[in-house]
């Protein structure tokens, strides 16, 4: 099929509405509703991308990293197998020389050095990846550092806390690279809704973490204790001061503190140290990903679908996601007030830019034709008042609105596990049951997303094929594949309630006449 070709001149552009593009009279191309996402190709401004060609070439084209690639030679190959080992005055002196440029106070001493071996012998592969992902997160944090006058030495704190992965999740529910829990992120602006969660967006979580640091060292004027309450809270290290007889020594309140927090300023320590000297450990980076000096965001007016921009942009899923972490299901949603934002290559902000509302018509037009079921739009602050009917149990309720037993247990002053029927609990929901959503909109006001089509919830009479999930699948693109079928429906049929445990290699069910 010949591809359709929007080029819009920097003069007299006309929007494609939703409805769909109407040619011009005796063009024989045709119209955007016969066509499938992928025979749709978008083309940016020559000048534009010429200008942006220089920006690049003026700006970035020198740009370098500590971290860089560069420094590993062909000599430096065959030492990678090799781990070596150093007395314990030359980790001092290299210490020594990282506290002389800083503020905080990076001591040595054997509890550092547990951590610096975990480091530099147990956990090097782990260490190279972290040395690849810095190259992206470290000038993102260091902008937000900068702008609250904050040592710089803290972007390795995001190390200690995630690994520097957005994504990760600990067992009591903190989230993201700074790892806020759900209270401490919304009293620092990051708000969690059925689609987003703002502690995995880094740049707003950055700025909530940078915030909150400077709101403990102005209580502290200690940053190794700012680092002790950023981890167990201020309430920990108070409780330490006191059974300490109220030394506002690190080293002195550690044996009152508790025992994560114990290892949590000597791993910040060890880290320091790694990635100042990993070359000298033979430790280099993997994994690159692309500069954050290469990105670029844009506020997003319509409801988008990573899929969708990955087919009309020519992106990689995976890139898509890497650079917009915060969405839970690869949806953009429109916000009822201002707008979501989207962070692209700058490579491509141009085209963006430039067919922004050919984009906008095609997915509207795409979201219709294949009856694809949304998420129901919920905030978390959203109060559910939910009663307990028989059979129900704290588990199945906490599942039917995506939260923890432990949650509903803190919210509603529960101390054991037992309800009654009848019983009347508060929820904040982090996703609304079909079931109830009617129901909760017209009682609570719950701001909700209509749905497209009704998910089937028990597999129908007759045949179904078989589908293996391959890498980069979503229940989205699978539904894509058959029509009248959404990514509800399939998952229903196969039992999943979690969008994010289809993993390649899967075989789904796929029900026909459906």
């Amino acid at each position: 099929m010949k591809k359709l070709t929007f080029i819009l001149c920097l003069i007299g552009i006309t929007s494609m509405h939703a409805a769909g593009w109407q040619p011009e009279e005796g063009d024989t191309t045709k119209k955007i509703d016969s066509l499938n996402i992928a025979d749709i190709q978008l083309v940016d401004l020559p000048l534009s991308q010429y200008l942006d060609s220089l920006m690049v070439l003026n700006f970035f084209e020198s740009d370098s990293s500590s971290f860089s690639t560069g420094n590993f030679t062909e000599a430096d190959s065959s030492l990678l197998g090799v781990i070596p080992d150093f007395p314990d005055s030359i980790y001092q002196q290299r210490l020594a020389e990282l506290n002389a440029q800083t503020p905080l106070n990076l001591d040595y001493n054997v509890y550092v050095k547990r951590y610096i071996n975990m480091y530099t012998k147990r956990r090097r592969e782990q260490v190279s990846r972290m040395l690849g992902l810095a190259e992206y997160y470290y000038p993102l944090f260091e902008e937000s550092l900068d702008q609250y006058n904050i040592p710089m030495e803290l972007k390795h704190l995001a190390i200690v806390e995630s690994a520097l992965n957005p994504l990760a999740r600990s067992r009591v529910g903190a989230t993201g690279l700074w790892q806020f829990m759900y209270a401490t992120g919304k009293l620092n602006g990051l708000n969690v809704s059925s689609y987003i969660d703002e502690r995995s967006d880094p740049i707003k979580s950055t700025q909530a973490a940078c915030k909150y640091l400077s709101q403990l060292y102005s209580i502290y004027e200690d940053w190794n204790l700012v680092l002790a309450a950023y981890n167990s809270g201020p309430g920990n290290v108070n409780k330490a001061i006191r059974r300490s007889g109220g030394r506002k020594n690190y080293w002195q309140i550690r044996p009152f503190l508790p025992r994560e927090t114990a290892g949590y300023v000597p791993a910040f320590i060890a880290v320091n140290y790694i990635m100042n000297y990993a070359p000298e450990h033979y430790i280099y980076p993997t994994g690159v990903k692309m500069s954050y000096f290469n990105t670029d965001t844009i506020a997003i007016k319509q409801e988008l679908s990573f899929d969708q921009i990955a087919e009309l942009m020519d992106l990689d899923i995976e890139e898509l996601q890497f650079l917009n972490p915060a969405y839970r299901y690869k949806i953009i949603p429109k916000k009822k007030k201002g707008y979501y934002s989207l962070t692209l290559p700058s490579s491509k902000m141009g085209l963006f830019v430039s067919n922004e509302d050919s984009i906008y018509a095609i997915a509207q037009r795409d979201f219709k034709q294949k009856q694809v079921e949304l998420p129901q739009y919920v905030e978390m602050n959203d109060r559910v008042r939910h009663r307990v009917r028989s059979g129900e149990f704290l588990g199945s309720i906490a599942r039917k609105y995506g939260v923890s037993v432990r949650s509903i247990k803190r919210w509603n002053g529960l101390r054991s596990d037992n309800l009654r029927i009848g019983q009347r609990l508060t929820i904040h929901p982090r996703k609304m049951p079909s079931t109830t959503a009617s129901n909760t909109r017209k009682k609570n006001k719950t701001t909700t997303k209509k749905t497209v089509s009704k998910p089937t919830s028990t597999p129908p009479s007759g045949d179904y094929r078989t589908y293996t999930v391959k890498s980069g699948d979503s229940f989205y693109s699978i539904a894509r594949n058959y029509p009248g079928i959404s990514a509800q429906n399939i998952m229903d049929w196969n039992n999943i309630s979690n969008a994010k445990r289809l993993k390649p290699g899967m075989s789904l069910k796929i029900y026909s006449g459906s």
